[in-house]
């Protein structure tokens, strides 16, 4: 059996062997489709969400888990889910913060699709014993 010494010394090179990072610009919102929507003037509001948004962290190079839920009041178009579901699994391998990501999220998407407003929660699992949600929103002002 090993030692706790022998065991520090493993541990602290266990960031080694971690795959570092890949940068934002690996972030791939040109995988984005959006659909014409026919009734714009319904208010109907779309909920998309997933308990699968994964990201890694930027310092420990350590992957971090959450829930991402998205709101939004569609005008003209809506998001095309699969390429969303592309779109979100580039950040797999991105090292970036929470609060980045959830107003690179949002950003990307009212870029798509020009929303009458929108939100994006991201809600992380604990880590360290600190749990953190983000929720940015989007607006037009029109």
């Amino acid at each position: 059996m090993a030692t706790i010494e022998h065991l520090q010394r493993q541990y602290e090179n266990l960031n080694q062997t971690h795959t570092l990072p890949q940068s934002q610009e690996e972030i791939d919102p040109s995988c984005l489709l959006a659909f014409d929507y026919d009734y714009p003037d319904s208010g109907a509001e779309v909920v998309v969400d997933t308990d699968e948004f994964t990201a890694i962290c930027p310092w420990t190079s350590l992957p971090d888990f959450g829930t991402l839920m998205i709101s939004y009041v569609p005008d003209r178009a809506c998001i095309e889910l699969k390429s969303l579901k592309y779109y979100l699994m580039s950040y797999t391998r991105v090292g970036i913060v929470q609060e980045h990501a959830a107003n690179r999220i949002l950003n990307d998407l009212v870029a798509l699709c020009d929303p009458r407003r929108m939100t994006v929660m991201l809600d992380y699992k604990v880590r360290g014993g600190l749990h953190t949600v983000v929720t940015v929103s989007y607006k037009r002002r029109r």
